[in-house]
């Protein structure tokens, strides 16, 4: 009598490898950090993650091994990264998908407010995210500029608009020109791609957004609210 057919998908083994490499608290907290599109040394994650710097250099040689985090050295220090835009999009994926049911109570005012700030705003790998994101995300899109009825994309309009306001779009790669990253704090997605990436980098250099503390979270200047209006109608409101 013959047995149960065991084709095995060839992807499968991969498949777990990953899981295994993210399916560990303390290295699934150095990915988050790293969210914030910056590289960070051993000893910083470890402060944060609340480990010893031993213990998070094991775990930053498994991810470097994985594909998921790239090292660079400069002097005696040795910095990571996430490795590419798609491993900032599968951790924030991921991490939308966990959300609701890993909410904590802040023990403290201190950690409320980095709550909210980090809610209000912040990068999401090199993108803008929050209520920032999502205002941005909706003012492009009631102006034509950007269409998410079949799927993120910049419509001419946008294009051009992006060229208007002298933000470069750099369409070689294989990175889509517009891609929507569901937001794990508005449940709804914001712009993400080489266009979101554009946008995030100019509010950056131009001083739009500012960054607040060593997180993720950034907060909309005086100038940014000024322009954000002027360009894109959007309201001071909806962005603090």
């Amino acid at each position: 009598m013959l047995g149960p057919m065991t084709t095995r998908d060839p992807q499968a083994p991969g498949l777990a490898a990953l899981a295994s490499l993210i399916a560990d608290e303390t290295r699934a907290t150095c990915l988050l950090a790293l969210l914030d599109g910056r590289a960070w040394t051993g000893g910083e994650l470890a402060r944060h993650a609340g480990v010893t710097a031993s213990t998070v250099s094991e775990h930053l040689g498994k991810l470097i091994a994985g594909g998921l985090l790239t090292e660079e050295r400069q002097g005696r220090h040795r910095y990571v990264r996430l490795a590419s835009a798609r491993v900032a999009q599968l951790v924030e994926d991921l991490a939308a998908q966990v959300e609701p049911a890993g909410v904590v109570r802040p023990r403290g005012l201190r950690e409320a407010s980095a709550g909210s700030a980090t809610a209000r705003g912040r990068t999401c790998y090199d993108h803008l995210a929050g209520r920032i994101g999502i205002a941005v995300t909706d003012a492009l899109t009631l102006r034509g500029l950007l269409r998410q009825d079949t799927g993120f994309a910049l419509t001419d309009a946008g294009v051009e608009w992006f060229a208007s306001v002298g933000i470069g779009l750099d369409r070689k790669g294989r990175r889509p020109l517009a891609r929507g990253c569901l937001d794990w704090t508005e449940r709804r997605p914001h712009l993400a791609g080489v266009a979101g990436a554009a946008l995030c980098r100019h509010a950056l250099e131009e001083g739009w957004c500012v960054r607040i503390g060593s997180g993720r979270a950034v907060r909309v200047t005086a100038v940014g609210e000024r322009r954000l209006s002027e360009l894109l109608g959007v309201e001071a409101v909806e962005l603090r």
